[in-house]
């Protein structure tokens, strides 16, 4: 209990002495049952009511080299937050943390990395509830890039029941769930293709009402600030799309 209280406290006291001042701040979460600090970059509207959904979001791998992978989708990130969404994103990776697979099977050998990112996503959501209780946490949203979308992906695969809908931005590892709740969309980059089994069949889109965009001229690599304006403006248009359904 005693630890617990300590999150809190010191975590509201950064962010009440930041977001007087700004829309936009980064602040760190500590876990100590599992010893891990967890880095948080907040996109805050000007305003926010019961009614201000909240947005949690997952950035793509980047070999543990960037200690700020989460602030680098700032053309998405950054208007959601302007439209009137409350943002965090997560940064899964720390620089001593175990390396991505690169081989195997894909859905056994990244499962550690992957089951990683939903204890994060679940530890950031129990603390943010504390600090936050104002917003509207029954239409949580969930958005990812690549592996941030095979995170996206299992968690709700897992936790169905926590979130009403799920993003992936090119994922191409983790088994898309068939449900229709939470709602299920993925925007296809140009140039891979997810591996075999991934996404469902079309008959299978139909029966769960999930959406698959296949985008033109957008590659793996184009859906992160790396890409050009043209390319994010129709990220961002078919974003907020799925969420005014």
């Amino acid at each position: 209990m005693i630890r617990k209280i300590f999150i809190s406290i010191a975590v509201t006291f950064v962010l009440s002495t930041i977001s007087v001042a700004q829309t936009e701040f980064t602040t760190w979460l500590y876990d100590f049952i599992r010893n891990r600090p967890i880095p948080i970059a907040v996109y805050q509207p000007k305003h926010t009511t019961k009614h201000t959904k909240v947005i949690i979001f997952n950035h793509g791998y980047d070999g543990n080299q960037n200690n700020e992978s989460n602030k680098t989708y700032s053309y998405l990130t950054e208007p959601l937050s302007q439209e009137g969404y409350y943002v965090i994103s997560i940064q899964h990776e720390l620089p001593d943390d175990p390396l991505l697979a690169m081989e195997g099977n894909f859905m056994e050998t990244r499962m550690p990395n992957w089951k990683r990112g939903v204890e994060n996503i679940l530890f950031t959501i129990q603390e943010f509830k504390k600090l936050k209780p104002e917003l509207d946490w029954n239409n949580l949203i969930m958005i990812g890039h690549s592996n941030g979308g095979d995170m996206t992906m299992l968690f709700a695969t897992q936790y169905p029941e926590m979130i009403t809908k799920a993003i992936s931005m090119d994922h191409r590892r983790m088994i898309m769930p068939k449900t229709e709740h939470p709602r299920i969309y993925t925007l296809r980059g140009s140039d891979y293709e997810a591996d075999k089994g991934i996404i469902p069949t079309a008959t299978e889109q139909k029966t769960y009402h999930i959406t698959v965009i296949q985008l033109n001229g957008i590659n793996h690599s184009d859906m992160d600030n790396k890409g050009k304006e043209n390319q994010h403006k129709v990220i961002l248009n078919h974003i907020n799309n799925f969420l005014n359904q």
